[in-house]
């Protein structure tokens, strides 16, 4: 007997099922008018019995996109007819919470009762049901279309014979359960992770299994292990991944310098801070007539890892290297890079080189790509170099790159770009890992030395990648928004000054302001009233411009060892110089996917330096200090201490028997009894009177009540 041939509609249905479906789904409940139930729907489908399967699947990967959603009843609707918003659930640590629609319209408020049922990193579909008393639009709960699946790591706590598990994560509100089978060997007061077991429900706690027991919370380097989980960094390197960095020979072969420029008798250094373990750059300069002649050698690590390997895998989902005090989540593995795409002085190495010409006034005039061969001949430290160079006996080849770091800053000083004076801290530890102080950072022309070198590079890989229209990630920072140019100007005109440019002011308008302010008392106050106007900058690949730097086309290109848009400029810089082109990449999604790692990676590191700065102040509970007012907000004072460079909060409760008011617009508080005025960058002496190491938050009170304004 013979079998029948499937039909070619059959076969085409079987081998695209979910495109298929997605769309006749929704067309389908469309024309029904009434919600349907998964049955109902299959058999105006007319999905077959052996098609069941692939149509759930469909049915799933529709209801996670938001375009189709479920009652309470469990029947299906159109997400769109009424008016639901499908998108991600951020939790805030007192209850409520919001949904950032996949979309990109306004954040939904969600109140405590509709979180009930939700937690921090669900997707979720809600429908806009009115505004709040700010004009937030507010949300209902529709339907949870998928659930956070990552483990949650927090404190495991007894209460009345009860066992739960108090998220580290504060934007978790909720307490998760933990019955005493689900324990396994964890104990009260233990830092451990869980595993959901069943999801919170309007009426019901979420209830979890403890997966890792991670110890007690005050051991060294639990703060870290924390910030791992907490913030769901990968931290353990795929099996295959390191199999194939283990497989790379550690010295080059012949073969690896095939096409290459030598470059090994060229005086390249590299220049770093002290603790630097990883070096992806490399500078080497000469004269060259009136001109310069300058060459920036980056690690070659798109030789290494390549397009969908499993390294590229693990470094595309790790995004970039992750630093945290006494230790460092690579973005690739220890063998390459601090092994074979570190460039360690004095051994053979691959770079992608721009060679570029400085003219007099700092102008690029010309500029070259190319995969080379080199080798570094020192590695400097910014202190050493400083030092030489300050000294006037330095060497030929640092006066050289010090001669072309000055062309290429008046070169930028007339671009307009803008130019803040910030203050890097670094913490100093004892033997047994806790702080002994944490000090200032001081920067000199070493550090600025390099990131001009660095930036003259970025830009000329921009241009050479946009001039040639291939998609790349951008590093773009827009033009700020109307509203905050306008608070801007509002509150500069106050102190008699002014920001030029009309609603679109440029680079250089900002630069103007900073050089007038510059040696002002308040200087500290306008520079951060300046600074928060500014975007953040994020990756994309919608070309719009460094409105910071003053750049018309910008990537990272300089630090393939440690940022996966750079490693992707390496691939597009080298398929152009072989007359190809690097497609086939769904750039808008890895924008998108580089940008949030970014931040998950700074917000990891503010949380672990947050939680070491508390356990430090720990010991000087009561003491009283001088410091500077850094943020004004509803609720009182930020305020950062001298010399400790640690911020803690003086609550509005704490500044006087009055009423304040909060003036967002001016930057302070004032009270209308006493006609107290509390402003951004007032010098205040502060007591320290608490410190909460779970919620990271150092409380202060007024020492004297004295306030002394900046002029």
């Amino acid at each position: 007997m013979t079998k029948r041939r499937p039909s070619r509609t059959a076969l085409r249905r079987r081998a695209r099922p979910e495109k298929r479906n997605f769309s006749e789904i929704v067309s389908v409940l469309e024309r029904a008018g009434a919600p349907l139930s998964a049955d109902e729907l299959a058999h105006r489908l007319r999905v077959h019995r052996q098609e069941r399967r692939e149509f759930d699947a469909a049915l799933a990967a529709c209801e996670r996109s938001g375009g189709v959603v479920r009652n309470r009843a469990g029947a299906l609707l159109v997400a769109r007819r009424i008016a639901a918003l499908a998108g991600r659930v951020e939790g805030h640590p007192d209850g409520h919470g919001f949904l950032v629609p996949d979309d990109g319209g306004a954040s939904v408020f969600l109140p405590a009762a509709e979180m009930r049922g939700l937690m921090h990193g669900d997707r979720a579909a809600v429908r806009v049901t009115g505004s709040d008393h700010r004009g937030r639009p507010v949300g209902a709960l529709v339907e949870v279309l998928e659930r956070a699946s990552r483990r949650i790591v927090g404190r495991l706590r007894n209460e009345h014979g009860v066992l739960y598990l108090a998220p580290e994560d504060r934007r978790i509100a909720h307490d998760i359960v933990v019955p005493a089978p689900e324990a396994g060997k964890a104990k009260p007061g233990q830092v451990v992770t869980v595993e959901l077991v069943q999801p919170p429900t309007r009426h019901a706690q979420p209830v979890g299994r403890v997966a890792e027991v991670l110890g007690h919370y005050a051991e060294p380097g639990m703060e870290i292990e924390i910030a791992l989980r907490k913030f769901d960094l990968p931290h353990e390197f795929p099996k295959r991944a390191l199999a194939q960095a283990q497989n790379f020979p550690d010295l080059l072969q012949e073969r690896d310098l095939q096409g290459r420029r030598d470059l090994r008798d060229f005086e390249f250094v590299t220049i770093d801070g002290e603790t630097a373990k990883d070096f992806d750059d490399a500078v080497y300069a000469r004269r060259e007539g009136r001109d310069w002649r300058l060459w920036v050698a980056i690690a070659d690590v798109s030789h290494y890892v390549r397009h969908g390997d499993p390294l590229d895998l693990a470094a595309r989902e790790r995004g970039t290297s992750v630093y945290f005090p006494r230790r460092v989540i690579p973005m690739l593995p220890e063998k390459l890079s601090n092994g074979l795409c570190s460039l360690n002085p004095d051994v053979d190495r691959l770079a992608m080189v721009c060679e570029m010409t400085i003219g007099a006034q700092g102008e690029v005039s010309g500029y070259d790509f190319y995969p080379a061969v080199f080798r570094s001949h020192a590695r400097l430290t910014y202190t050493r170099v400083w030092a030489e160079l300050s000294s006037g006996k330095a060497p030929a080849h640092l006066a050289t790159l010090y001669e072309v770091f000055k062309a290429l800053h008046r070169q930028r000083e007339r671009r307009g770009a803008i130019d803040f004076e910030t203050v890097e801290t670094r913490m100093v530890f004892d033997p047994r890992g806790k702080i002994e102080k944490i000090v200032a950072e001081t920067r000199n022309d070493a550090h600025r030395l390099i990131e001009e070198c660095m930036l003259a590079a970025n830009v000329c890989a921009g241009n050479f990648i946009a001039e040639r229209d291939q998609p790349v990630l951008y590093r773009v920072h827009e033009v700020p928004a109307e509203d905050r140019v306008a608070a801007l100007r509002d509150f500069l005109a106050e102190l008699g000054l002014q920001l030029p440019g009309g609603a679109v002011p440029r680079p250089k308008d900002y630069a103007q302001v900073l050089e007038r302010i510059r040696t002002r008392p308040d200087f500290a106050l306008l520079q951060t009233i300046l600074l928060r106007s500014l975007k953040r900058a994020v990756y994309t690949p919608q070309n719009v411009g460094h409105f910071g730097l003053a750049f018309e086309a910008y990537v990272h290109f300089t630090s393939p060892i440690r940022r996966y848009p750079d490693l992707l400029v390496h691939r597009a810089l080298k398929a152009l110089l072989n007359n190809k082109r690097y497609d086939g990449l769904d750039w808008e999604d890895l924008g998108r996917h580089c940008s949030e790692t970014e931040r998950r990676a700074d917000d990891a590191s503010r949380d672990v330096e947050a939680w070491l700065k508390c356990y430090y102040m720990r010991d000087h509970v009561g003491e009283v200090f001088s410091g500077t007012v850094t943020g004004v907000v509803p609720f009182g004072l930020f305020v950062t201490l001298d010399d400790y460079f640690v911020d803690g909060l003086v609550h509005i409760s704490e500044l006087g028997r009055d009423y304040f008011q909060f003036d967002g617009a001016r930057h302070l508080l004032y009270g209308e009894r006493t006609k107290k005025r509390f402003r951004l960058a007032d010098r205040i002496k502060v007591k320290l009177v608490r410190v909460d190491l779970e919620t990271r938050k150092i409380d202060l009170v007024p020492a004297d009540g004295e306030v002394r304004r900046r002029r």
